[in-house]
């Protein structure tokens, strides 16, 4: 008997949950069938299996959330060790992260070569085979699907591969459903517990590391945008601000590994921009933005936010941002903290566009105003570093254009 364990799936995830197996006790299998479909918090990867066998018995159920290399399979008569990575295959380190290369884990998704570096996984999506399914849905847009009383085989899917997506649902015609007497208040919902899974998952670990490894400290200012000529884009123009004020204190665009109290100040900006979704934060990176026009902005933001709204960035599109803008003003709010997410030193929020009465000489008047909320880490930035940098910000967003 052989067991077979769950890879790294990328980009260090330390677990995965089951969505569905593709396989049961007893079933023949060859090599590099689809074995099970995990979600993680970047995506849903069908694992395919590693050897030609005999399938003797499943370590969990959907639903069931995995470690990375526990147990996930056992195999009668397998035929072969597992294949493992080739060293070839692995990407250099990002600056400043070190690579210390250790054992091969005997991951068989994608390349996964063992390593402390990050490395950019190209993680195997594949089709589930014919019959398993008549719907390929992730658990969220099955829930909501239940929850609004849809019958996901009648709605027309626009996923990559077939997949139903929550856009979906939204533009399926409602379905009939018994009215609701006017004179019956609707029924109180029940409490319920719940395990925190996927991205929600993810950002409550996140959290908890940034809590304990950075001694944050938020300043709050405004910007005038007074002198705008009508409508602007206003994240484009925010950006432009943000790579202005890193070219003139790059200390706030850097890495800081507060171990051995080292930090990589990085020439370019790759700017995490933080993106609501159903199931929580995802923050996807726009390499190098500060090189790019407000045409290309513009396209690259809306790129990106597509992508992430249908869960379909690859692994290498969240990793490694340098600074991080959360454009919370969308929705609501003028000012927060924001939380800084280790080994960067800083995050910019963007709050709620205000009309403001401020003194002018001679009297008052109302002024269009961006609240802005910029959070560092003072261990190794000082306050005149970051207030240099907010005076930046301020001072190009004040600009006509």
């Amino acid at each position: 008997m052989k067991t077979f364990h769950l890879p790294d799936l990328g980009e260090g995830l330390t677990e995965a949950e089951i969505v569905e197996w593709h396989v049961k006790i007893g079933d023949v299998v060859t090599t590099d069938q689809p074995l099970v479909a995990m979600e993680t918090a970047k995506a849903v990867v069908d694992v395919p299996t590693p050897w030609s066998g005999r399938i003797q018995a499943l370590h969990g159920k959907p639903g069931d959330i995995i470690p990375t290399h526990a147990p996930l399979v056992d195999f009668e008569g397998a035929d072969a060790d597992p294949p493992t990575a080739s060293a070839a295959s692995a990407k250099p380190a990002p600056e400043g992260i070190p690579d210390s290369p250790r054992a091969d884990p005997g991951s068989v998704v994608g390349h996964m070569p063992a390593t402390d570096s990050v490395v950019d996984e190209q993680a195997i999506i594949r089709k589930r085979p014919a019959g398993k399914s008549p719907v390929k849905a992730l658990p969220k847009v099955r829930r909501r699907a239940r929850e609004l009383g849809i019958d996901l085989r009648r709605v027309a899917a626009s996923g990559r591969h077939g997949e139903t997506t929550l856009a979906d649902l939204e533009a399926h015609p409602a379905e009939a459903s018994p009215p609701t007497p006017p004179h019956v208040p609707p029924a109180p919902r029940a409490s319920r517990t719940e395990t925190l899974r996927g991205t929600r998952r993810i950002m409550a670990q996140t959290m908890s590391l940034a809590r304990d490894q950075v001694a944050a400290t938020t300043l709050f200012d405004d910007a005038d945008l007074q002198a705008w000529p009508g409508r602007q884009d206003i994240t484009a123009r925010v950006i432009r601000a943000v790579t202005r004020a890193c070219a003139a204190q790059p200390t706030l665009n850097a890495w800081f590994n507060g171990e051995t109290l080292e930090r990589t100040l990085h020439g370019h900006l790759d700017l995490g921009l933080a993106v609501d979704t159903p199931d929580g934060l995802i923050v996807p990176v726009l390499r190098d933005i500060g090189r790019a026009g407000p045409v290309e902005i513009r396209r690259e933001l809306e790129r990106v936010k597509k992508k992430t709204q249908a869960r379909a960035l690859e692994p290498g599109e969240m990793a490694n941002p340098t600074l991080t803008l959360s454009n919370f003003g969308m929705i609501a709010g003028r000012y927060a903290t924001p939380v800084i997410v280790p080994p960067m030193v800083a995050i910019l929020g963007v709050g709620r566009l205000c009309h403001d009465v401020v003194a002018v000489m001679g009297g008052i008047a109302t002024h269009r105003r961006l609240p802005l909320s910029l959070t560092f880490d003072h261990r190794c930035v000082t306050g005149g570093d970051a207030c240099r940098f907010l005076r930046v910000l301020i001072d190009d967003l004040a600009e006509p254009g």
